[in-house]
């Protein structure tokens, strides 16, 4: 996946990078709108994140020009503009999504993912996600151990997802409740305690399966192999 970031803003730029870098995703980095223009009209890009602050152009003009040529790229605009008109003039203009400053990079992330699934139709052979035995199928409400179901609550069935998701990178407490809020509204009200309760619940349930979740202290946890 490419992306394209159009920030003038340095420290909130290399933020942002880092950010995307963790989560497995290359970016193109440009400061002034046409700059970010000239780079969205050479296409390759699968999302554009633009703030609307840009010098040259400003991100609702690099949008305008974007959506008048044809494209149908989803676009996320950042703005540190708290204002109901202002928002309403980028989405008039053709944004997908929008993002206030100051933001968490946890909400960018998952911004970022639910604009990716709703803009592109997911082929079949790829609404499969598999980890060693277990296997999460995109019409499916649970996960599978080899053919067979396992047996888990719901709550579990939701963070398992989640961790299979993201199996071999780690993923905070509050991004593992982002994603099961974007999934499940009622899930909007548990708290981090709940997520290391469910956890725990979840590393019996799989100390037969060569998968275990690990706790990397200070970030969150990590879906790996199990040693030996």
């Amino acid at each position: 996946m490419k992306l394209l970031l159009a920030e003038d803003d340095p420290q909130i730029a290399n933020a942002v990078l880092r950010a995307l870098s963790r989560a497995g995703v290359q970016a193109d980095w440009v400061t002034r709108g046409d700059d970010a223009d000239d780079a969205l009209k050479a296409a390759g890009f699968d999302l554009a994140v633009l703030d609307i602050g840009l010098p040259g152009r400003d991100g609702i003009e690099v949008l305008r020009r974007l959506r008048e040529r044809g494209s149908d790229l989803p676009v996320l605009l950042l703005t540190a503009r708290d204002d109901v008109r202002d928002r309403v003039l980028g989405l008039d203009a053709g944004a997908d999504d929008y993002l206030v400053k100051p933001f968490d990079m946890v909400e960018l992330e998952a911004r970022i993912r639910a604009l990716l699934r709703r803009g592109k139709p997911v082929a079949a052979a790829s609404r499969v996600v598999r980890f060693g035995r277990l296997s999460l199928h995109a019409d499916e409400a649970g996960v599978r151990l080899d053919d067979q179901m396992l047996e888990l609550s719901p709550r579990e069935a939701g963070v398992l997802s989640v961790l299979l998701r993201r199996a071999g990178r780690v993923i905070s407490k509050s991004a593992v409740l982002q994603e099961l809020a974007a999934a499940d509204t009622s899930a909007m009200d548990l708290s981090d305690a709940t997520v290391e309760v469910i956890v725990h619940r979840l590393r019996r349930k799989l100390e037969s399966t060569g998968a275990e979740v690990h706790t990397v202290r200070g970030f969150g946890y990590l879906l790996r192999q199990r040693d030996g």
